[in-house]
């Protein structure tokens, strides 16, 4: 049995022989799914063949804006989309709530491939689509607790500030200015945030906080009432040209869209396209006003530091600590299970590691603890494109950055669907497809050990006060 995210009142999902979750409580979830105005229940799923203009594979945050674009640029399209379980069961509905101009590849990797210019529009075009989100936001009326409060990093060492100041003088290196990404110290970040031991902090305006699984749930209400067939409760197993191949029958498309990100292992013969990595999430409960105070955060940027294993907060809009990061294992096979969301050890961690950055949380109640797989591929690259002689479409690769880069996936896609001749379908991650992974088990080998590497350096660092050198040498693998 599978004990739900809630750790108050704790529901239990019956699991199906695979160890995914049946579809009896999918507040279990997450917290943001937790929370919703909606019931979560399963639309009807694909009642046989269908023949159709665009098919979409996955209903997250990539394959929902693809049909609102879609939707936007033809609403004479015939739109299907095909779910296994309901909009925003993936990563769209536990993600941290980033919204953020961040992406998995560095510029450098990019130029390398590509050249400079093509590097800084790919830059550019991921600080646009953050303004993006928020227009559709505003203009739609999704209430999903958007605020761009920017995005603040802690240096609680000597040698986080070094990284810090490197950072910064990267960033300026690729033209921002401290406008987009300064350097602040203890003082100024104390004036932000109640964070215990900081040295220092970078601070950018270029992030928004949100509420996840409200803005995937509005999506989907928005383009189901806009026309477009959303089939949930239906395994896809194959993608072939122009078909996506599911128990319940055969969707015949034009194009058909990939949007399965941290699940397409499951599909056939994609098991080394995208390695699902898990991130786990814990949530406080809603703080009185003296602790939110004590925090600070007031106007809720997101939140990190600059050790190696990556962790990412945010104060949501009903005044509770989210907080996540990586550490959980990487399962062989490339193997998904609702099992795998629940590492009681990380969650443990976690709570420790907040704490220990707030101590004002201290005797604070835990009511949530979720987690969920996300798409790395080999080389750290995420990627869009459409083979117009197959039909197939894909976009994804995100290793975690994915919700503002959905979206410009999303529109890159429609323009490649439709023909249209814009900048977007010029930008350098169209049509990048990464290299497989390497068969198992190599492939278990190499990312648990990588794991191990991140978390050895930041107690190495912490141990002796200096940088670590197997860190820096494992970052050739990863994105720069």
């Amino acid at each position: 049995m599978l004990i739900s995210a809630t750790e108050g009142g704790a529901s239990v999902l019956p699991q199906n022989p695979s160890g995914q979750a049946w579809a009896s409580d999918y507040r279990g979830l997450s917290l943001w799914l937790d929370r919703v105005d909606d019931p979560l229940t399963r639309r009807p799923g694909l009642p046989g063949d269908r023949s159709v203009d665009i098919a979409i594979v996955g209903a997250g945050f990539t394959g929902l804006w693809t049909a609102y674009y879609l939707q936007r640029a033809d609403p004479n399209l015939r739109i299907a989309v095909v779910e296994k379980e309901i909009a925003g069961f993936g990563a769209s509905g536990r993600n941290g709530g980033w919204c953020s101009d961040l992406f998995p590849a560095s510029w450098e990797k990019i130029a390398r491939r590509h050249g400079r210019a093509p590097a800084l529009a790919m830059k550019a075009a991921m600080r646009a689509g953050l303004d993006e989100v928020g227009s559709v936001v505003a203009a739609e009326g999704l209430d999903c607790g958007w605020e761009r409060g920017g995005s603040i990093a802690f240096a609680r060492s000597k040698v986080q500030l070094e990284r810090a100041e490197a950072e910064v003088e990267h960033a300026h290196s690729w033209g921002d200015s401290d406008a987009d990404l300064r350097l602040l110290s203890a003082t100024e970040t104390q004036q932000m945030v109640g964070a215990a031991g900081v040295l220092g902090s970078t601070f950018t305006p270029h992030c928004a906080t949100i509420d996840p699984g409200a803005l995937v749930r509005g999506l989907a209400r928005l383009v189901v009432d806009r026309g477009a067939e959303l089939y949930e409760g239906t395994a896809v197993r194959e993608i072939r040209p122009h078909r996506v191949v599911t128990d319940e029958g055969i969707v015949t498309a034009d194009v058909v869209v990939r949007a399965t990100e941290g699940y397409t292992s499951a599909l056939r013969g994609a098991r080394r396209e995208l390695a699902p990595l898990y991130s786990l999430i814990v949530a406080t409960e809603p703080l009185d006003e003296k602790t939110l105070t004590a925090v600070g955060l007031a106007h809720r940027p997101t939140f990190a530091d600059h050790r190696h294993l990556i962790c990412y907060g945010q104060r949501s809009s009903d005044g509770r600590i989210v907080f996540g990061g990586r550490g959980a294992p990487y399962h062989f096979g490339s193997t998904t299970a609702a099992r795998f969301d629940r590492e009681p050890a990380v969650f443990e961690s976690l709570r420790h590691n907040l704490i220990d950055m707030f101590p004002v949380l201290a005797g604070v109640r835990f009511t949530h603890s979720w987690g969920g797989p996300l798409g790395v591929p080999r080389d750290w690259h995420a990627g869009v494109g459409l083979d117009r002689d197959t039909g197939f479409a894909w976009g994804g690769g995100y290793v975690g950055d994915g919700v503002t880069t959905s979206n410009l996936a999303g529109r890159t896609l429609t323009d490649l669907i439709t023909g249209t001749d814009s900048d977007l379908i010029t930008l350098p991650w169209v049509g990048h497809r990464s290299r497989k992974w390497e068969p198992e088990p190599l492939r278990y080998l190499g990312i648990n050990t990588g794991l191990r590497v991140m978390v050895s350096a930041d107690r190495r660092e912490t141990r002796t006060g200096k940088h670590s050198s197997m860190a820096k040498a494992f970052n050739r693998y990863l994105g720069g």
